[in-house]
């Protein structure tokens, strides 16, 4: 009986381009996950940046085309360096929109667009506006906090005078080691 199956498989043009195919398939699915792998193995990771505060057109210029690479989102006022996920905010990323931009707007209502100028967010409902702080607080979880998305006029924190405080991956990862 197996056979009578391999013959059949093996007899048949479509059977033979349909395995020709279904191998194809699976030899580029390996591939491209190891060379996925090793993209991101050579990847080098940058230096943690120090605090700062930033306008939106300072903000604009770490959407992961600069120099170094480096991308930054903010949420809710709060900016964070998500370079580490590139592969989704960098510039070929699905979310490549909310690099170097506001993305509180965007989040809080499911829409992907990054917000160009500073946005007071005054006409989001309250669901939206609990949505965007849950996002605040995941980013907080995953990434690293910068500093704060400045409203026009108002004038930046002097961070070089405050303790750098870990982050909270950082105090989990401590706290899963104790």
């Amino acid at each position: 009986m197996e056979s009578g199956l391999l013959a059949e498989i093996f007899t048949s043009p479509v059977n033979l381009v349909l395995i020709c195919a279904i191998t194809f398939l699976v030899y580029k699915l390996v591939k491209g996950h190891r060379t996925s792998r090793l993209e991101q193995a050579v990847e080098p990771e940058l230096p943690k940046m120090r605090k700062k505060d930033f306008t939106s057109e300072e903000l604009k210029k770490f959407d992961g085309t600069g120099p170094e690479g480096r991308v930054l989102i903010a949420i809710n006022g709060s900016v964070f360096d998500v370079t580490r996920g590139k592969r989704f905010y960098g510039p070929d990323g699905p979310y490549s929109a909310f690099a170097g931009h506001d993305a509180t707007r965007g989040l809080a209502t499911f829409s992907i667009t990054g917000n160009d100028g500073y946005d007071d967010l005054s006409d989001l409902n309250s669901m939206e506006m609990e949505s965007a702080k849950e996002w605040e607080m995941q980013f907080h979880e995953r990434y690293d906090y910068i500093g704060k998305l400045l409203k026009p006029g108002q004038e930046p924190t002097n961070y070089s005078d405050e303790e750098e405080e870990p982050s909270q991956q950082d105090t989990s990862e401590r706290s899963k080691e104790d």
